[in-house]
């Protein structure tokens, strides 16, 4: 056994003769960053081995180095401390406020001599007739709730039934407090939402980064992990990050854990499994099909989540194998179904999940984008923290950026790579088929903010392998749009509105998207973003019951398109690959 102590996090742990570092940081609670899943290829997870920089992954402690004896292994995790800027907010449209969440008075009324009706039976009878869409016989039996309503009558005959369709979750005397919790777990972050029951208004907002990230930066890693070591590890540490969130929220809006009654949980179909704890097996062998795709209602608690004791935990469905619930939510924020206008939707994450159509006609795809537009496998990539460029310009020959938070550039965020591509493309330091000749010292890396006027050691620049990344990324993108319209049989004149979701599209220049072929030219002036329409979907369906059950059906209508094995597609892609030639400017 070894012991490794944390300098930073003041933890020591012991840990098994040939642990890696990073699994050592795993143990310690302390959910590194490590892209490439620990196989040593994207740096991210760099720490101080007894004052030497390593890779994490890469160092077994007793194997690839001695500790002497009786001394501990120190470890020092370097500054993580800027938080990444993860966005919460979402596209508001008006939705009428009709949640499945509700509250009403009742009468618990003594049985008469001679009445064959159990006191439960009573109870739901009385429901029925001040809730008119109470169904007696659709309501779940709550044997413990129905063991206490003798002594319940006793004390009071009045009191406040909170209940939904299928279940009555309390009984009180006073009308107190009931809130709702929202949650959209992406792949590389997880935005949390509190709602009051009474109005739909939004008490407090909360983010994470995916702690899941430790067992790599896409679905694809993750679920490989999952197979190889089980679903427990992957499970456990997104149900406890939430659990905590929950904790935070119910502090920032003054209020108890048992006062959140319904929480809803978006998110793609492999976080979404992986959340359940199902295995994501389906999804990584042909014909990629999810295990359950059904809308679910479960027993919060059932998932180690800490709120009161009945409540409710939804899951949107999901569409198809790499289209999901988070997919699901976008639909409820924009609903392309209720609009008469030909739009796509683009959700831009480690996946591009996309829809076009209108209310005659939704088609659907995934692509594989991978994790460059979120900073993982570029060489200075991070995500949207302090210090990360997230927009460049170049223009009379001058090159300009800024940083998130006005702070020392520490690396490329998404934003800042596509116009850093875009700025050289227009430089002519970039061809069409994306080699780059920088003029500089080192050809084949373009240096835009120098070691000396850095925020770190080595600068922030784009090299060769770079390009390569954002290349496929873009076309992956491109060839998704335009498979879409082939099975609409459209052209790009016919789309009216694009609505990009997610952090990165909210953030991306949209004529620099248009430069490097992630949208065709002709639509970039029809970009509108809508922010974290997942999460603002999540939140609709706790405040409007019908628009929730909406999705039921049209995720049974939405035609789904299948890119993986279509030559078609691969065809596609490949054209996309190289950068478009230049022309007149797009203008937003």
């Amino acid at each position: 056994m070894a012991w490794v102590r944390f300098v930073r996090e003041g933890k020591c742990i012991e840990v098994e003769d040939g642990s890696s570092v990073l699994e050592a940081e795993i143990r310690a609670g302390l959910r590194p960053d490590a892209p490439c899943g620990g196989q040593g290829k994207c740096g991210k997870c760099l720490v101080k081995l007894n004052g030497k920089i390593i890779k994490a992954c890469q160092v077994k402690l007793n194997v690839d180095v001695k500790a002497e004896a009786g001394k501990e292994y120190l470890v020092e995790t370097l500054d993580r401390s800027e938080a990444a800027k993860i966005l919460t907010d979402g596209f508001n449209r008006e939705v009428v406020f009709a949640p499945g969440l509700r509250m009403m008075r009742v009468l618990l009324e003594k049985a008469k001599p001679g009445e064959k009706r159990s006191d439960w039976q009573r109870l739901l009878d009385e429901l029925e007739s001040v809730d008119g869409e109470v169904r007696a016989d659709e309501m779940e039996v709550d044997l413990k709730l129905a063991g206490e309503l003798y002594e319940k009558r006793r004390e009071s005959d009045a009191w406040y039934v909170i209940y939904s369709r299928r279940r009555i979750l309390e009984l009180r005397k006073e009308i107190g407090r009931r809130c709702l919790a929202a949650f959209d777990i992406g792949t590389t972050t997880i935005a949390g939402y509190l709602l009051d029951g009474v109005d739909g208004r939004t008490l407090a907002v909360e983010s994470k980064m995916n702690p899941q990230a430790q067992y790599g930066a896409d679905v694809i890693m993750r679920a490989n992990y999952a197979l190889e070591h089980g679903t427990e590890a992957l499970s456990l540490c997104i149900r406890e990050v939430v659990n905590e969130m929950i904790g935070s929220l119910a502090e920032k809006a003054g209020i108890g854990r048992s006062d959140i009654f319904q929480i809803c949980v978006v998110g793609n179909t492999c976080m979404h499994h992986l959340f359940l704890g199902i295995s994501p097996a389906s999804l990584v062998h042909a014909p990629y099909t999810p295990a359950v795709s059904e809308r679910l209602v479960s027993d919060a608690g059932d998932y180690g989540l800490n709120v009161q004791k009945r409540a409710e935990l939804i899951l949107l469905p999901d569409i198809a194998g790499y289209v999901g619930a988070d997919t699901c939510g976008c639909l409820l924020a924009v609903r392309q179904d209720m609009k008469e206008e030909i739009s796509l939707m683009i959700d831009i994450g480690t996946n591009g999940e996309m829809v076009l159509g209108n209310r005659e006609r939704l088609v659907t795809c995934s692509t594989a984008a991978g994790p460059a537009f979120e900073g993982a496998k570029i060489e200075c990539g991070m995500r949207g923290a302090k210090g990360a460029v997230d927009h460049v310009r170049f223009e009379n020959g001058e090159w300009s950026y800024t940083t998130v938070g006005s702070k020392p550039a520490a690396g490329l965020c998404g934003s800042g790579l596509i116009d850093l591509v875009a700025g050289l493309l227009d430089a002519g330091l970039l061809d069409e088929n994306g080699v780059l000749n920088s003029g500089q010292e080192n050809r084949s890396a373009f240096m835009l903010v120098p070691p000396n006027e850095a925020g770190n050691e080595k600068g922030v620049y784009l090299t060769q392998k770079d390009v390569g990344e954002v290349q496929l990324a873009k076309a992956a993108i491109a060839a998704g749009i335009q498979m879409l319209m082939e099975r609409l049989e459209i052209t790009e004149k016919e789309i009216q509105t694009v609505y990009i979701a997610g952090a990165f599209g909210n953030y991306m220049n949209p004529v620099s998207a248009g430069k490097i072929g992630l949208l065709p030219a002709s639509l970039v002036e029809k970009v509108k973003p809508v922010g974290n329409a997942a999460g603002e979907g999540a939140k609709i369906a706790l405040v409007n019951e019908k628009e929730m059950l909406d999705m039921d059906e049209l995720v049974r209508k939405i035609e789904f398109v299948e890119l993986a094995a279509s030559p078609e597609f691969q065809d596609c892609f490949i054209d996309e690959l190289g950068f478009p030639e230049r022309e007149e400017e797009p203008k937003c």
